[in-house]
């Protein structure tokens, strides 16, 4: 077991990527899709191997292979604000947001993993726990459901003890209204998330957002393009009063994130450390939360963020993304699975508390 003052040279960086097909089609407000596409990336150091990952296309992994990897070798695993700056200097002349921020996200994210398995801890007891469990949302109600597939995943999830639950608006507006109330029938008095994906324009945004209070939506997400940052301070100024305005799933670096925050555009940031420079830059995020006031909830992979959102002080809740939910659960032995609407993490496992099933992968590897 290493100790945070002895140097523990990495030996190996390796990649690969996996496509799995979803179990039907799905779309947003914005986008189609009928798989996704996992980057796994793991480094070795001192007889120990961390993983992480990203979700994003075959690319990220070509970039880390041929950029990120030479990077690493012989540099000592527990300096990771170290290697993150190698990173993100080596990507320079690339670009730094999109595929680089989530080829970074991939090998930060197995950095951390790797550190906290080399002093045999647990990554929400490395980070400093504020909580033992995190409250989720199940997250999925694609705009391609059928009424009858939106009431039973979302009435399950609510049946389940989940509290809150979200749904996929934009696609086909003048579906939304009935949409949106076969959901709040099904659920209950579970709170009501919805999410656009930036599919309105601010009138219509306006427009929905008073039509929705009268089901109890308490959550508007990207009811404009999060790059509209004055069209959604309009909506968190002229909304109903408990509707909160969100943003911020595609946040790659820290300044994305304080101009959302300098011009209160949200009344909740998302951060994904898939995507932000990995574990590292959502610490970053959680910190300009903490300073602005607002809080803070997890996009997606939520086993991932499942120790971060335990650990960051303005953390409110986890997203339980169906897609990924179900390729954790599918590919990483110790995912964890809610129970009464929370999640919380096995402090008796090392590190992020998941191993990748590389042999049940392997059908899936592109």
């Amino acid at each position: 077991m290493a100790t945070q003052e002895s140097p523990v040279p990495i030996n190996h960086v390796g990649v690969e990527a996996y496509t799995i097909p979803t179990d039907g089609p799905e779309s947003d407000g914005t986008l189609e899709w009928n798989s996704t596409t996992l980057v796994l990336a793991h480094i070795n150091a001192g007889g120990m191997s961390g993983i992480g990952y990203t979700y994003a296309g075959i690319a990220t992994a070509a970039l880390i292979r041929e950029k990120l990897a030479p990077l690493l070798h012989g540099c000592d695993a527990l300096a990771i604000n170290a290697r993150w700056l190698d990173m993100v200097r080596a990507i320079r002349n690339v670009g730094r947001p999109g595929i680089c921020s989530m080829a970074i996200s991939a090998v930060d994210n197995a950095l951390w993993d790797l550190k906290a398995k080399l002093l045999n801890v647990s990554l929400a007891a490395l980070l400093g726990a504020t909580r033992q469990a995190i409250p989720v949302y199940g997250s999925g109600g694609f705009t391609s459901y059928s009424l009858d597939r939106l009431r039973e995943q979302l009435g399950g999830w609510a049946a389940s003890g989940m509290r809150m639950v979200k749904m996929k608006i934009g696609r086909e507006p003048e579906q939304d209204l009935a949409r949106v109330k076969a959901a709040r029938d099904a659920i209950g008095d579970a709170q009501l998330f919805v999410d656009a994906n930036g599919a309105y324009t601010r009138k219509q945004a306006l427009f929905f957002a008073q039509q929705f209070a009268q089901y109890g939506v308490a959550w508007f997400e990207e009811p404009v393009s999060s790059d509209d940052l004055e069209g959604l301070y309009l909506l968190r100024e002229r909304g109903p009063g408990g509707m909160a305005i969100s943003a911020g799933e595609y946040g790659y670096d820290l300044p994305y994130f304080r101009r959302m925050l300098e011009t209160q555009a949200v009344d909740v940031l998302q951060a994904d450390a898939t995507r932000c420079a990995g574990i590292t830059g959502f610490l970053g995020a959680a910190a300009l939360c903490e300073a602005f006031g607002i809080p803070l909830s997890s996009h997606c992979a939520p086993a991932l963020h499942l120790p971060l959102c335990c650990a960051a002080r303005p953390a409110v809740h986890l997203e339980y993304f169906y897609d990924h939910a179900r390729i954790e659960q599918m590919l990483f032995d110790g995912a964890a699975v809610p129970d009464n609407g929370k999640l919380m993490p096995d402090l008796g496992r090392p590190g992020l508390g998941i191993e990748f099933k590389r042999q049940d992968a392997r059908c899936y590897e592109v």
